[in-house]
C-alpha cells in the first residue's frame, strides 16, 4: 500500500462529512487544557465526586461469588469517599508511591535506557534504513500495523520501541511522522487481543472465565488457547484494516509534515545506501543479538535448567522470564547497540554508553511530569471504586434488556468498549464483568469461550482513545515531538477512525466467523453451551 497523494487527497478529504466530524472532535478536544492540567483537574473531580456519591451511599452488589479474591464480606461494592479524614490521609501518604509505583513509568525508563544506546550509536537508524530500503514501499504501512499487533506478545516493546520507530520510518520516507505513529499505535493497542502467538493475557483471561463459568458448571474449564483461532485470523484483519485507515483517512487528513511545527529540530533520516562500516556494524550487532537471544533461551529450556521458568509449574506462563521482559528489552537493545557503536567508531568505552543513556532520559521530562499527575488520577479512581461501580451498572443495564440471541453480542461488545474507556485494565474489567455475563450468556446457550472472544474485541478497540490506557501519556509525549502544543483532542481525533472501524470490522468478523461459518474460536472450543449430564 503506497503513500497517498497528500495534496490532491487532502483537498478532496477536507470537505467530507467524516473529516468535518473528526475536525470537530479535534477542536472540542483541544479546547481542553494541557494534558497535565487536565489530569490534575480529573484528580480533583474524582475527589469531589467520591465525596458526593459516598455521602449518598452509592453502591452495587458484587457479582463475584462468595470467597472470590477481593470480594467484601457483605458482597457490596460501595463508592469510597476521599473527602474524609481517612481519604485525606491516603492522598497525602500515597502521593509518592502512586507516582513511583505507576507500572508504565518503570517500564518506559528501564527499556529506554537500552533503546537510547541503540539509538545514539546509530543502530536503529541503520536498521531502519536497511528495512525501508529493502521493503516494498507499498507494504510499509501494512508491515508497521502488523508488527504492532504481533508485538503484543511483549506489549512494552510495542509501545516503547515500535511506536516511536514507526514515526521515524514514515518521516524518513517523506510521509507524516504522526501517520506512522498512529499506524503502529493502532496495531499495538487497538489490536491488543489479536496475535499469531499466545501471550501472557491469554491464561489470565481464561482463568477468570473459568471461575465465572463455575457459577453455572463447576466442572467447566477454559484453556489459554480458547480464542486462538479467532485471534489468529483477527491479526490479518486488523493489519489490513489499519493500513487502509492510515492511508485513506488518517494520512490525508494530516497532510504534509512541516518541520517548523515540530517541538524540536528533527532532521529527516538519511535514506542513502548503507556504508561498508554500517553494514559491518549491523552484521556484528546481529551476531551480538543472536548470542543474547541464545543465552536468554537457555534460561527457559527445561533440559538446560529452565531457571527462569515458573518455579512451581515449570511453565513459561507466569514465569520470572515473562515478568522480567522489560529487563530483556533493555539488554537486547543495549548490547547490540554498543557493539554497533564500537564497530563504526561512535562508541569507544563505558562513558559513551552512559552519555547515550543520559541523552535518552533527557527527552522524557514532559512525560515524567505527565505521569506524576496521571498516576494520581488512576490511583484515586481505583481507590474510590468508581470504575468498578460503573462497570457493574453498565453490565446490569445490558442484562435488563433481556436479549437471548446472537444479537446480544453486538451490545455486549459495545458495552465492553465503553467500559474500557474508564476501566483500562483488561483483567480488572473482565474480573468484574465476567461473573455477570459468562453465567448469563451460558444460561441462554452460549459457551464461555465465545463470550470471552467477544469481550476481547470490546476490550481492545477503545484503548486508542482513552487516557486511562497506561501508555497513553507516552504516546502523547512522542507525538508532541512532531507537533508542538499537541492536545489530547488531536491525538484522539487521529486515533478515533481506527477505534470506530476496528469496532465495526471486528464485530462483523466475529459474527461471520462464529455464526455464519460456524467456526470455533479456538481448538476444541464450542460455540454453544451444553449442560453436562
Amino acid at each position: 500500500m503506497s503513500a497517498p497523494d497528500n495534496v490532491s487527497t487532502e483537498r478532496s478529504a477536507k470537505g467530507s462529512w467524516f473529516n468535518r466530524f473528526l475536525a470537530t472532535v479535534e477542536w472540542l478536544g483541544n479546547l481542553l487544557p494541557h494534558p497535565i492540567t487536565l489530569f490534575a483537574c480529573f484528580s480533583l473531580f474524582i475527589i469531589i465526586l467520591s465525596g458526593i456519591l459516598g455521602f449518598f451511599g452509592v453502591s452495587v452488589e458484587d457479582p463475584r461469588p462468595l470467597g472470590a479474591a477481593g470480594r467484601s464480606a457483605d458482597g457490596i461494592i460501595s463508592v469510597v469517599s476521599l473527602v474524609s479524614a481517612e481519604g485525606l490521609q491516603r492522598i497525602v501518604t500515597g502521593l509518592v508511591t502512586n507516582f513511583t509505583g505507576f507500572a508504565p513509568l518503570g517500564t518506559v525508563l528501564v527499556a529506554l535506557l537500552g533503546v537510547a544506546v541503540a539509538e545514539h550509536s546509530g543502530l536503529l537508524s541503520a536498521a531502519m534504513r536497511a528495512l525501508v530500503l529493502k521493503a516494498p514501499a507499498k507494504l510499509v504501512t501494512l508491515t508497521v500495523v502488523f508488527a504492532g499487533v504481533v508485538s503484543n506478545t511483549a506489549s512494552e516493546l510495542g509501545y516503547v520501541v515500535l511506536v516511536p520507530m514507526a514515526a521515524m520510518i514514515f518521516h524518513s520516507l517523506g510521509r507524516h511522522p504522526l501517520a506512522g505513529l498512529a499506524a503502529a499505535f493502532a496495531g499495538v493497542s487497538g489490536g491488543y487481543s489479536a496475535n499469531l502467538f499466545l501471550g501472557t493475557i491469554d491464561p489470565l483471561l481464561s482463568g477468570i472465565t473459568t471461575e465465572a463459568a463455575h457459577m453455572i458448571d463447576p466442572g467447566y474449564t477454559v484453556g489459554p488457547e480458547a480464542n486462538y483461532f479467532f485471534m489468529f485470523i483477527s491479526t490479518f484483519m486488523i493489519a489490513i484494516l489499519g493500513a487502509v485507515i492510515t492511508e485513506k483517512i488518517v494520512e490525508p487528513r494530516l497532510g504534509k509534515f512541516k518541520p517548523e511545527d515540530a517541538a524540536q529540530d528533527i532532521p529527516q533520516q538519511d535514506m542513502q545506501s548503507l556504508s561498508a562500516a554500517e553494514k559491518a556494524g549491523l552484521r556484528n550487532a546481529g551476531i551480538a543479538l543472536l548470542l543474547v537471544v541464545a543465552v536468554l533461551a537457555l534460561t527457559i529450556m527445561p533440559p538446560l535448567g529452565g531457571v527462569l521458568l515458573h518455579p512451581q509449574t515449570g511453565e513459561l506462563s507466569g514465569s520470572p522470564f515473562l515478568k522480567g521482559i522489560v529487563a530483556f528489552i533493555f539488554i537486547t537493545f543495549a548490547i547490540p547497540g554498543f557493539v554497533y557503536g564500537k564497530t563504526v567508531g561512535v562508541m569507544k568505552n563505558d562513558k559513551d554508553v552512559i552519555n547515550a543513556m543520559s541523552k535518552g532520559m533527557s527527552t522524557l521530562g514532559m512525560y515524567i511530569v505527565l505521569v506524576f499527575f496521571a498516576s494520581q488520577f488512576v490511583a484515586f479512581f481505583n481507590w474510590t471504586n468508581l470504575g468498578t461501580v460503573l462497570a457493574v451498572k453498565g453490565a446490569a443495564l445490558l442484562t435488563a434488556l433481556g436479549l437471548d440471541g446472537p444479537e446480544v453480542f453486538a451490545l455486549f461488545i459495545l458495552m465492553c468498549a465503553l467500559v474500557n474507556l474508564s476501566l483500562g485494565s483488561s483483567s480488572a474489567q473482565w474480573a468484574i464483568t465476567a461473573p455477570i455475563f459468562v453465567p448469563m450468556l451460558m444460561l441462554i446457550g452460549f459457551a464461555p469461550e465465545v463470550i470471552q472472544a467477544a469481550y476481547r474485541i470490546g476490550d481492545s478497540v477503545t484503548n486508542l482513545i482513552t487516557p486511562m490506557m497506561s501508555y497513553f501519556g507516552l504516546i502523547l509525549a512522542v507525538a508532541s515531538r512532531y507537533q508542538k502544543n499537541l492536545g489530547i483532542g488531536t491525538l484522539v481525533a487521529t486515533m478515533l477512525p481506527y477505534s470506530m472501524f476496528f469496532l465495526m470490522g471486528w464485530t462483523v468478523l466475529f459474527y461471520v466467523w462464529v455464526f455464519l461459518f460456524g467456526l470455533p474460536v479456538g481448538p476444541g472450543a464450542p460455540t454453544y453451551y451444553q449442560p453436562a449430564g
